[in-house]
């Protein structure tokens, strides 16, 4: 029994020793022999654990001295640091925060309890064991040999007594204490459990060895029983207790993450609970989702990350990217240590395949190793490579999502502290303000804020644009933290200027949503960087080590083969960014066209242009379509180059190998190298591949530390230099309730000193204010001055959002705060949130102080037309408002809030003259502004003249021109009295308006009984319908679907059958080895029919291809075509319900989803599935028995997919719809930065931020960590069944080597593509929903088609005659009537004036004319009933012109003559006949030509403007109908009077005017009147007729107007004419 304890060591005395190199050739194993055993004590293998113990009881003793508050303190002393000292306490205090926990909850619950104790018991078993087998040892007491013996014996029972006393302090110390001592323990149970391991199980995988302690007998494998118990499994299934990030804060509900065990982490075993109950369910609700753990929360991350990367925390200047690596630094060493295993673990099956087939071939002879060992590699290797791969991709994942959280608000924190600086509009500018701002369907949080459309304003004689908005600078001078230095300014604006690209380059809001979009994402993409820094390396150098040691100097060879062919995708993949270049920019142009047409679909519609413009965009569609076609035969050649390569190296390493070398090519050499080439090429893949990624991730990291470091700041963040500090009057020394600015000048940035003047850049706008300016408290004091004399500037002074220059020493701005500040900005800021929300904006609710805000601020009537009342969202940048119902909010939240002082900046510019006319009487009138002071930045002096108190006013050059009262002020400007009377005279316009709407808070719409009027869109379930796959597979085969897809089929079949011979012939090939001499084998023949093999079917694969993609092309046309055809066929009341953004989408990313990635995973699933069929059926031919364990995997394989389906669908969804309010909060928040600084809500918006991330990445994280539930149990489920064939070839079968490598290495490919083939499904299923909703839009609800019966005599119409027979018509089919029987008859060139109140029926009358909406009865335009006319040729025969016309983008020319159809003589004289030229000078350096620029919707034109164009484009068409919705108040006398005389003089004689008036004196001389009322004809007939009639309503009408007599005296004139 003595001898047993006589113990080989580790080292060149071992029992086992590397016979060579691990790879060595031929027969790569490592061998093992048995040596003379050591007589010295230390190198004694049972020795080690005594060794441990030492090193143990060293270490934990250090570590408890430093825990000890003495040494705590002083360490934070020495690193000032005050949180650590405090950070033990807290974690050793936090159980005794409220109720004190039981001691076995503060360890962590009764199940870790439980494993602690069993450790204990463990333990002490194993103590007792090694006690009796001291005892019962029988060494004599004076041998020396002996002595060693028991001496080693004892040191083992010294390691037990060691880790017995841990257990138990493990089991009775508090939770921190109890983790450390539990360390111990586990390692030195491992190092122990690794001693047996050595010595007894080892030796039985091996045909050679015996175990070391046999002679024990039951009494060791007891013992290796238990250690097994105590040092593996108890440390892999003992769950981890939780310990809170913050101890003072700990998680009311905790995250399973946080306390899963080693096992559960590594299989992700705690998602099981959220994947099978996302099975169960529907779908799946964010509040179901496992909580977020702590270190997971935006507080906490930005605690962690803040002060390293915040540059006000860091207080150093350093790039993002090193911060970055400090706060996850130790992340980024567990994914180094992950990649090597991978590396490691990546071998594995080359390795057990080449010992297996090795072992096969030599009939075992000489082996060691038994082949189950190589078998179980075959499973272990692939398992523990994927367990580090998905570890690895599990810590990325999370940095992932804690990086988007942690850039997010540290770029939303720095953006709190930037000046939003003004810049000058390059567009033209209107020539004056529009009554109403179009808000397009499709914005973006992209885009920038667009003061411009909110408010255009004229420019002045100087060239500089109006100072009213808030605009964002194309450049920014320097920003330093606390303690830096200013940069040379002019090197950081080149810097900035780059900043950003596209549209958004000169807009900083633009720039900075850039940021959190673009940017983050390029970061995130680029975070595997040790792919290429670590892991590439890592594997190509192993991998030339294996193929050196099988193949020999060979191997070099083929490297060469590769490195010299890799030029040649390079070259292709070159040629593919050019193609896709020219792609892009087609398929931008269509996108441009599409977001266009639909933009102006109704227009489109009301002219008749639907299949003329289908023509169009099937001409841009065609052209893209090219281009997708180069592409992918450009990716086809590239793709069967990247097939090829690792072939010819193959075949020249073996050519090399076999003729040169003169070697046999064995079956063992032929697989394991096989698989090694691919391993090499996938490598070399991902580094090409990912460096693209990282280049743009270093390009997007430079940027986010160009914004931290360089962006201008506020002035108070910035550092003041000691002359300027000095003439800075102190605060305490101005008056604490004075509103004012004294001896000052203020820049929009601080490179600008003040002494340049204002022009047309506005960076170097300064204001000067030379004398004291103070404002009077309690009092409403208007701002007012000509475009661009700094009336906003004045204001953002104040707010301290400007560069504040003191120019002597009683220099002072004065805004007391102690009140509160409230601040309505011009660009009318609104959140994504609901009406309420933004007008109570964190302010508690009162209701009847909201009630009367409401009605104050003519909200009321507008809230009664949303059904959901003020609980309506109101989207991104408030696109389901009107510009003026987004200045009203604005304006009703800065007089809800309870702040003293109110900054109003021109909050009448986006209202119409009747609603601001109602805020001024009742607001600024009304007792919520009694007593406050309100400072109004305002136009429209005549409007706000009633209610001013004070007023200031501003010259052109940025200095006050004149204070005091109004009357003061208008006695020294002579031109802003002239202004004034202006004005009033337009203000007495708007009373001859016939139709004028009723007051804002008298008149309620009818609530909708359909419910919403947008309706709710299409929730993506996943799995796409069969109509939607059919729409697609059937257009792809055009008329012949049955040929196309069993050609493309067949073709692959062939492609993949091929592909599995040509495995097969290798290894056939290799076996002639063992059945003839090496001579006798004819390598030239082999060579030939391999090649033979590969040429047929690469072929067969690109013939294949080429079907598919053509049938793509064709349904990609196809389906686009009758997307936007069935779009431009519907209906109004459709469009009317849908919005254009959902619309636009449709055409766009969808229609580029179902040409990318719908296209492209739907021939991967189906090579795939080929692949995997022809695969097993290999399989299958050799080991038919296998046909049962491979339909059994894949049937696991399929259930797993379809359960992870399921659940990270609904999770998906979760995170798409988490991740939106993130990015809509932050967007708006960035454009309302100044008014969150104003409101002084920075907190209160940070909160929000929090709670919105928070959300977000609950959501990220689960869909994420779903990915590797999925992957690591498929590819598990894989190695198991590559191990079990193994197992029945080399022990069932007994089959030939070279047949048994085959069958591998056809198992290892299967394995490997059942995971593919689960996530290649799931996207395109999810792809499959863009094709579901395309699908949903071809069905939509169309107007009647065009018929060959339908087109009319080529001479229709020959005049304007007009005939309406009991015309009714409604909106709806079962709808109420708006228009009830009405009869009239107009003759060819008659000019006929339509009128009536609000809701009579006017616009009712111009659709059913045109067949917009459901109608009965007859209409007969010359002689023929409009019924049986074509659409599209009865509209583009009349012509109407709306009352603010839609234009489309591009040029003038461009939108009088869209299709091409005139020259420009015919186009020059419309314009002419229209009046456009009568308006401009010819020297006029901004008059409007056939080449103007006209900007989407004709925002950079003027109403009148726009008019003019429409009526140009009437004249064009030569309609003989012409109907005109009279334009208001917008436009001016001048443009009004040119539009009249265009009508009466310019039309043919022959033309039929019907003008739907709003202004009676336009209609006067009209030849006849119509008087609706309710949709019914109340009167019909000549002017004179009508006034006559004393009860007629014409008559009412006439005598209600100002303007009686003079409407009079028209009619009179028009009759004597007459």
């Amino acid at each position: 029994m003595a001898a047993s304890w006589h113990v080989p060591t580790w080292f060149h005395h071992s029992q086992i020793v590397l016979d060579k190199a691990a790879f060595d050739s031929p027969s790569l194993y490592i061998g093992v022999s048995q040596v003379t055993e050591p007589d010295e004590l230390w190198k004694n293998v049972l020795a080690y654990p005594a060794y441990a113990t030492v090193a143990s009881v060293v270490l934990l003793s250090i570590q408890l001295i430093a825990r000890t508050p003495l040494v705590q303190r002083l360490y934070a002393k020495l690193t000032r640091s005050e949180n650590l000292a405090k950070h033990g306490e807290d974690v050793e205090s936090s159980g005794h925060l409220g109720e004190r926990p039981s001691h076995i909850a503060r360890l962590g619950g009764p199940v870790i309890f439980g494993f602690k104790i069993a450790r204990l018991l463990l333990t002490l078993a194993l103590l007792a064991l090694s006690i009796t087998t001291v005892v019962t040892g029988g060494a004599t007491d004076g041998d020396e040999y002996s002595v060693n013996v028991r001496l080693v014996g004892f040191g083992l029972i010294a390691a037990y007594v060691y880790a017995s006393l841990l257990a138990f302090v493990s089991v009775v110390s508090s939770l921190s204490v109890s983790t450390l001592v539990s360390r111990h323990a586990a390692f030195l149970l491992l190092v122990t459990w690794a001693v047996y391991f050595y010595r007894d199980v080892w030796p039985l995988a091996t045909f050679t060895l015996h175990p070391v302690d046999a002679a024990e007998g039951a009494l060791l494998w007891a013992k290796v029983f238990i250690l097994t118990l105590a040092a593996i499994v108890v440390p892999l299934f003992s769950p981890s207790a939780y310990i809170a990030v913050d101890p003072k804060d700990p998680m009311p509900e905790v995250n399973p993450e946080q306390t899963a065990s080693l096992i559960s982490m590594a299989f992700y075993g705690f998602l099981d609970g959220i994947i099978f109950k996302a099975y169960r369910m529907p779908h799946l609700p964010w509040e179901e989702l496992p909580p977020l753990a702590d270190y997971d929360y935006a507080r906490n991350l930005v605690a962690r990350s803040f002060p390293h990367l915040d540059p006000f925390q860091a207080f150093k200047k350093q790039h993002i990217f090193f911060g970055l690596m400090r706060v996850f630094r130790s992340e980024y060493m567990v994914l180094a240590a992950m990649l090597l295993v991978r590396v490691a673990a990546t071998f594995a099956s080359p390795i057990g395949i080449y010992r297996l087939l090795d072992f096969l071939e030599t009939g075992g002879e000489n082996a060691v190793v038994r082949p189950w060992v190589w078998i179980s590699w075959l499973f272990l290797g692939p398992v523990l490579g994927a367990v580090a791969i998905q570890y690895y991709v599990f810590n990325t994942t999370r940095m992932l999502v804690q990086t988007e959280a942690i850039i997010t608000q540290l770029v939303f924190d720095h953006a709190l502290r930037i000046r939003m600086k003004s810049e000058s509009s390059q567009s033209p500018s209107a020539s004056r303000a529009s009554t109403a701002v179009h808000t397009p369907d499709s914005a973006s949080i992209l885009e920038g804020v667009t003061g411009e459309e909110a408010s255009p304003s004229s420019s002045n004689e100087n060239g500089s644009e109006e100072d009213e908005t808030v605009h964002a600078s194309t450049a920014s001078t320097t920003s330093t933290a606390p303690g830096k230095k200013g940069l040379d300014t002019k090197k950081t604006d080149e810097k900035l200027a780059g900043l950003s690209s596209g549209p958004a380059s000169g807009n900083l809001i633009g720039r900075i949503n850039n940021l959190v979009t673009t940017d983050l994402n390029n970061l995130v993409d680029g975070r595997d960087f040790l792919f290429i820094a670590l892991y590439g390396p890592a594997q190509i150098i192993v991998a030339i080590i294996f193929l050196y040691q099988i193949l020999g100097w060979s191997a070099f060879v083929g490297m060469v083969a590769m490195i010299l062919l890799f030029p040649i995708p390079g070259y292709i993949a070159s040629l593919i960014q050019s193609v896709q270049t020219q792609k892009m920019k087609k398929t931008d142009a269509r996108v441009q066209d599409v977001t266009e047409t639909m933009n102006v679909i109704r227009m489109i519609k009301l002219f008749g242009w639907e299949p003329k413009v289908v023509e169009q965009l099937t001409d841009k569609r065609d052209d893209e379509l090219k281009y997708i076609r180069k592409l992918k035969i450009l990716e086809l050649i590239n793709g069967n180059i990247n097939y090829v390569i690792p072939v010819v190296t193959m075949v020249a390493t073996f050519i090399t190998y076999t003729v040169i070398m003169g070697k046999e090519l064995t079956a063992s050499r032929v697989f394991s190298s096989m698989s090694v080439f691919d391993v090499l090429r996938d490598q070399l893949h991902t580094v090409f591949s990912l460096l693209p990624q990282m280049i743009q991730a270093k390009v997007s990291l430079d940027r986010i530390t160009e914004f931290l470091h360089d962006t201008e700041l506020l002035d108070g963040f910035t550092e003041k230099d000691a002359a300027s500090a000095e003439l800075v009057i102190p605060p305490h020394t101005v008056e604490n309730d004075v509103i004012g600015i004294s001896h000052a000048a203020f820049t929009w940035s601080t490179d600008n000193d003040g002494s340049l003047t204002p022009g047309p850049n506005r960076r170097n706008f300064t204001l000067r204010i030379e004398e004291d300016v103070i404002f009077k408290r309690g009092k409403v004091n208007l701002i007012v001055g000509p475009t661009g004399s700094g009336k906003t500037s004045l204001i953002m002074a104040l707010l301290g959002e400007l560069h504040y220059i003191p120019t002597g020493p009683e220099s002072f701005v004065s805004l007391p705060r102690a009140g509160g500040i409230a601040y309505a900005a011009q660009e009318s800021w609104v959140q994504n949130e609901t009406i309420r929300d933004n007008i109570l904006f964190g302010a508690p609710y009162d209701e009847e102080r909201y009630n009367k805000v409401i009605l104050q601020c003519a909200l009321k009537r507008d809230l009664s037309l949303f059904d959901a009342g003020d609980q309506t969202e109101v989207g991104e940048k408030g696109l389901t408002l009107s510009g003026g119902q987004k200045a009203r909010i604005t304006l009703a939240r800065a007089v809800y809030s309870s702040a003293e002082i109110l900054l109003l900046d021109d909050v009448l510019a986006a209202l119409d003259v009747h609603t601001s006319r109602w805020i001024v009487d009742n607001c600024f009138k009304g007792d919520l502004l009694h007593g406050r002071t309100v400072l109004l930045v305002t136009h429209n002096v005549a409007m706000a003249s009633p209610i001013a108190d004070y007023v200031v006013n501003l010259g052109t050059d940025g200095r006050i021109a004149s204070q005091g009262t109004l009357s003061k002020v208008l006695a020294k400007d002579k031109n802003l009295s002239e202004e004034l009377a202006e004005e009033r005279k337009e203000l007495k316009k708007i009373d001859t308006e016939v139709d004028q709407p009723a007051e804002p808070d008298e008149e309620v719409a009818p609530q909708k009984t359909d419910g919403k009027l947008i309706v709710a869109e299409e929730i993506a379930e996943g799995h796409v319908s069969w109509p939607a796959l059919r729409l697609y597979l059937f257009s792809m085969g055009g008329g012949h679907s049955f040929i196309f897809w069993t050609s493309v089929i067949a073709f692959l079949l062939i492609c993949e059958f091929m592909g599995v011979f040509q495995t097969y012939w290798l290894g056939y090939w290799a076996q002639q080895y063992e059945d003839q001499e090496q001579a006798d084998v004819k390598v030239s023949y082999y060579l030939a029919i391999y090649i033979s093999l590969l040429v047929v079917g690469i072929t067969f694969y690109c013939v294949s291809f080429l079907v598919y993609l053509f049938g793509t092309l064709r349904s990609s046309r196809n389906i686009h075509t009758r997307l936007v055809r069935s779009i431009l066929s519907s209906t109004l009341r459709w469009l009317d319900k849908t919005p254009t953004s959902r619309i636009i989408t449709r055409c766009t990313q969808d229609i580029q989803c179902i040409d990318g990635p719908f296209a492209s995973h739907l021939s991967w699933v189906i090579e795939l599935s080929v692949a995997m069929l022809m695969k097993f059926l290999a399989i299958i031919s050799f080991s038919p028995i296998f046909a049962i364990p491979g339909a059994i995997v894949s049937a696991v394989g399929g259930w797993c997919g379809q359960i992870y389906m399921k659940a990270q669908l609904s999770v998906k969804r979760e995170m798409s719809n988490a991740r939106a309010p993130v990015l809509g909060h932050f967007g708006a928040a960035i454009a309302g930065l100044t008014s969150i600084r104003a409101y002084g809500a920075q907190d209160q918006f940070r909160k929000e931020s929090y709670r919105r991330i928070d959300r977000y990445v609950r959501a990220g994280r689960t869909f994420y960590n779903l990915n590797r539930w999925v992957s690591i149990r498929i590819e598990c489920l894989g190695a198991l069944f590559a191990a079990c064939l193994a197992a029945y070839l080399v022990y069932g079968n007994h089959a030939r080597a070279a047949n048994t490598g085959f069958s591998l290495n056809m198992a290892v490919g299967f394995s490997g593509m059942i995971l593919w083939w689960i996530r290649i499904l799931n996207e395109f299923e999810v792809n499959g929903n863009s094709l579901e909703r395309i699908q949903q839009y071809v069905t939509i609800e169309q107007e009647p088609q065009a018929t060959a019966e339908g087109n009319p005599p080529a001479y229709w119409p020959a005049s304007g005659s007009l005939s309406v027979e009991k015309l009714s018509a409604r909106y709806t089919p079962d709808g109420p009537r708006v228009l009830h029987e009405i009869s009239f008859e107009v003759k060819a060139g008659e000019r006929v004036g339509i009128v009536g109140r609000t809701g009579s029926g006017k616009s009712s009358l111009t659709l059913a004319l045109l067949r917009l909406i459901f109608t009965e009865g007859k209409v007969y335009y010359d002689g023929i009933a409009t019924d049986t006319v074509n659409l599209d040729v009865l509209r583009s025969n009349i012509t109407i012109i709306p009352q603010v016309p839609e234009l489309l983008s591009g040029t003038l020319r461009q939108n009088l003559d869209p299709f091409n159809q005139y020259d420009d003589a015919v186009l020059n004289d419309a314009l002419r006949a229209a009046g456009l030229f009568s308006l401009q000078d010819e020297t006029d350096e901004g008059r409007i030509t056939l080449e103007s620029p006209i900007s989407s919707g004709g925002s950079n034109l003027s109403v009148g403007q726009r008019q003019i164009l429409a009526l140009a484009r009437a004249i064009v068409r030569q309609s003989k109908l012409l109907i005109l919705d009279e334009a208001t108040s917008a436009i001016d006398y001048e443009t009004d009077t040119i539009i009249q005389n265009s009508l009466r003089k310019e039309l043919g004689k022959d033309v039929t005017i019907l003008t739907i008036a709003h202004r009676l004196q336009t209609i006067m001389d009209a030849d006849k009147i119509l008087v609706l009322d309710a949709g019914r004809i109340s009167e019909f007939g000549s002017p004179s007729e009508l006034l006559n009639n004393e009860k007629g309503m014409f008559r009412g009408l006439v005598d209600e107007s100002g303007d009686k007599d003079a409407l009079y005296a028209m009619v009179k004139a028009a009759a004597s004419s007459g």
